[in-house]
């Protein structure tokens, strides 16, 4: 298994940069199968999202697609599928950002009763105690 880095990531989907996207297909297809899968994790795709919304500005829904592309394959495996997968469907029904949700759900899932914050959007999805 080997780790893959926002910026490997980003080459796939956008294809901005053809000399990097060829590199980064020619990698992947070489490195990355169902047997030894290439590790995304969730810094990974919180810098993912990130990149998407404010460099090229993807809105939520081109963001969530791209997101459900990389769970989609079976040559990666994501650091905490499930609970992500949960974060991304909290993020694809509202005004919350993915960051937070996939915190919220991971920390959950790790047996926290929440996770406090002053940040009054993200206090409003189930996992959050927001502090006053």
């Amino acid at each position: 298994m080997i780790g893959l880095d926002t910026n490997i990531l980003v080459r796939l989907l956008v294809e901005d940069d053809p000399v990097q996207t060829a590199r980064a297909k020619d990698f992947v297809e070489r490195r990355c199968t169902p047997e030894s899968p290439g590790y995304i994790n969730c810094v990974v795709l919180a810098e993912f999202v990130w990149v998407l919304g404010s460099i090229y500005h993807f809105g939520r829904a081109e963001i969530a697609s791209a997101m459900e592309t990389l769970f989609a394959g079976r040559d990666r495996v994501i650091e905490y599928h499930d609970d992500v997968l949960q974060a991304l469907a909290d993020y694809k029904m509202g005004s919350i950002g993915f960051t937070d949700a996939m915190i919220a759900r991971i920390n959950l899932a790790r047996g926290c009763e929440a996770t406090a914050t002053f940040d009054r959007n993200a206090a409003k999805l189930k996992g959050f105690v927001r502090v006053s």
